[in-house]
């Protein structure tokens, strides 16, 4: 991509509203490099489908890229058979059998715990108080990290989030992901022994089944939180 057009942005307009320059991105250079962020953006919806199965070309792999800095290579910088693997592996946890007859009741007796404590306090934040903690407490059980609590999968997601957009290399951002990927690994160290003495269907038992790495496991539970938070969050 050396030779597409560059295009100029200001990283702190673009860091609080991105959508302006996206916007004439898309009409008026769909392929460009941006010198600000050191990448090549497409922007376009459609060439984006078309292109990025083309993995000669468009490879997930990117060692330098902040997700794989700041929370290993997982499955999602990964092509081929090496990411099929993995995603074969987690695929127990997170099937549409395995939500009906595993998860389904779970999620739905905390959120009647949920409802039945905002009910005693008389009122409520949709985001705070009902989101937050219904995507919180459903991935400490489809991660296994029962031993966490949903207000730190809340923080530990978004700091996550926070820095695999940090094309900026902000040292504030990156020191807070570092702190958020190290309370992950203590909370899966911490339930590895139990997860294999008697294993379940959650993300991080099912690989430990599965034999893989655990330099791969984590890796992987780290991005099961990174988007299973915010994105129902977001939803509810």
């Amino acid at each position: 991509m050396a030779n597409a057009p560059h295009y100029n942005i200001n990283l702190q307009n673009f860091w609080n509203d991105p959508y302006p320059d996206l916007a004439h991105l898309r009409e008026h250079l769909p392929v460009a490099f941006v010198p600000e962020l050191g990448a090549t953006l497409i922007t376009r919806r459609n060439d984006i489908f078309e292109l990025e199965k083309k993995i000669d070309f468009f490879s997930s792999v990117n060692a330098e890229g902040p997700m794989v800095r700041m929370m290993g290579q997982n499955m999602m910088r990964k092509d081929g058979a090496a990411h099929l693997r993995e995603r074969k592996a987690i695929a127990p946890a997170v099937s549409p059998k395995t939500v009906k007859t595993i998860w389904k009741a779970q999620f739905e007796a905390f959120t009647q715990q949920t409802l039945n404590d905002i009910k005693t306090q008389g009122q409520a934040d949709m985001a705070n108080d009902i989101a937050k903690r219904l995507s919180g407490e459903a991935l400490m059980v489809l991660t296994g990290l029962r031993s966490m609590t949903w207000q730190e999968m809340d923080r530990v997601s978004q700091g996550m989030i926070d820095a695999i957009a940090n094309y900026v290399g902000d040292p504030i951002v990156e020191a807070n992901c570092r702190d958020c990927t190290n309370s992950i690994e203590n909370h899966i160290a911490q339930m590895m022994p139990a997860l294999k003495a008697n294993p379940d269907h959650s993300v991080l038992s099912v690989q430990m089944q599965a034999g893989m790495p655990e330099e791969q496991i984590i890796a992987n539970v780290k991005l099961a939180i990174s988007g299973g938070q915010n994105e129902p969050r977001d939803v509810i």
